[in-house]
């Protein structure tokens, strides 16, 4: 990231999957990694899929041999997309006897948790919490891209693409992910020869109708529209543009991946749609292959790039043990020092890229995009 109900059926199985796995491999003698993700709720595909496509890679580690003869005992929590709970699963994995944390999946509940994590000196490397503010502390770093690197990377590709000239925008003024791609969009977009002829907000509050701010973009006469969003107001703005006769192109980042299995959306009308992504799953190099038909034989169904970073987090964790000789007897506190050193020596090649790290937790890798054709993401070149 399937639809929102079978992802709750998916949860709940995922979770008791989990559980079994963590009895079956549990030892004295193991690495006890832990996940928090939302599996139930409005977000329950994004945590979902960071929760399982983990365990894909802690499964494969394990078959291998773990690492350095070690098994993974692994263990998810669901936060419901809610800062506190999110908390309390941290809490329920720390006195479960977690050393390393993978996640959780999303910005607040990543920066929420990051307080815990720093006065535990717990590490943590969260897939796809992407808040500038999700690693100020040292002992947090992220797989996916910042915010603001989205943004920039957003106006870059449209510019060096040649997409559009004149662009209208809208976002969620209220939310920090889409404030913070919009505003380095905004920033970089004057360099790629962008005029942001149309920039309209909503809110939480306000997130049902987009006519208005439609209307504004058809009137001015955007080529393109921006939108720094989740999937769910994509969707609905994307159904009431149809319905006014709007056509223009629509680019957007990460947040837009799991539009395509909501209920009831009609597929066809994000033909044409595209964003920026680190993971296709129609890629055919055959790490990628690989990890689909594993992922679709485990869960029937296609994962998305939250699944592809959490699988690459784990494979991340497993070379920085090795590179810095971590043993399972250690303190969370010895772990997390010596991981914090190790990540910025490691280069991990994976499915969302070929991955450096520097100390302040940033990823360095190239972006890509995609775009939707005939109901599936097909990369862009």
């Amino acid at each position: 990231m399937k639809r929102m109900k079978q992802f709750a059926s998916l949860a709940i199985t995922a979770a008791m999957t989990v559980g079994m796995l963590s009895a079956a491999v549990s030892a004295d003698d193991a690495f006890k990694i832990g996940a928090i993700g939302p599996l139930t709720g409005a977000a329950a595909n994004y945590g979902t899929a960071v929760i399982n496509g983990a365990q894909i890679a802690v499964d494969e580690i394990n078959a291998a041999g773990g690492i350095g003869g070690v098994q993974i005992e692994y263990r998810g929590e669901d936060d419901e997309l809610d800062n506190e709970k999110s908390i309390n699963a941290y809490n329920t994995l720390k006195d479960w006897g977690m050393q390393i944390l993978v996640g959780p999946t999303t910005s607040g509940c990543s920066i929420a948790v990051s307080e815990k994590t720093k006065a535990d000196n717990m590490f943590q490397l969260t897939p796809s919490g992407s808040a500038k503010d999700c690693t100020n502390y040292d002992n947090v770093f992220r797989v996916c891209f910042s915010d603001p690197n989205q943004g920039r990377a957003s106006a870059r590709y449209i510019g060096e693409h040649g997409l559009a000239k004149k662009v209208g925008v809208i976002y969620d003024s209220s939310d920090v992910y889409s404030s913070g791609i919009f505003a380095t969009f905004k920033e970089e977009a004057p360099n790629q020869g962008i005029e942001i002829a149309v920039e309209e907000a909503f809110t939480a509050d306000n997130n049902v109708d987009f006519s208005s701010q439609l209307q504004k973009c058809a009137d001015a006469g955007v080529e393109l529209i921006f939108l720094p969003i989740y999937y769910t107001q994509a969707g609905t703005i994307l159904q009431q543009a149809a319905m006014m006769g709007l056509q223009t192109k629509w680019f957007g980042c990460d947040g837009l991946d799991g539009m395509l299995d909501m209920d009831n959306f009609q597929k066809e009308l994000a033909e044409g749609v595209m964003l920026l992504t680190p993971f296709a799953a129609d890629a055919e190099d055959e790490l990628t292959q690989n990890f689909v038909a594993a992922y679709k034989a485990a869960y029937n169904v296609t994962p998305n790039q939250f699944a592809a970073d959490a699988y690459d987090a784990v494979y991340t964790i497993k070379a920085a043990i090795e590179k810095a000789g971590v043993t399972t007897d250690m303190s969370i506190s010895d772990i997390c020092e010596a991981l914090k050193t190790a990540m910025t020596e490691i280069e991990v090649t994976g499915l969302t890229g070929t991955i450096v790290w520097t100390a302040d937790g940033e990823p360095d890798k190239d972006p890509k995009a995609v775009v939707i054709e005939d109901g599936a993401y097909v990369s862009m070149q």
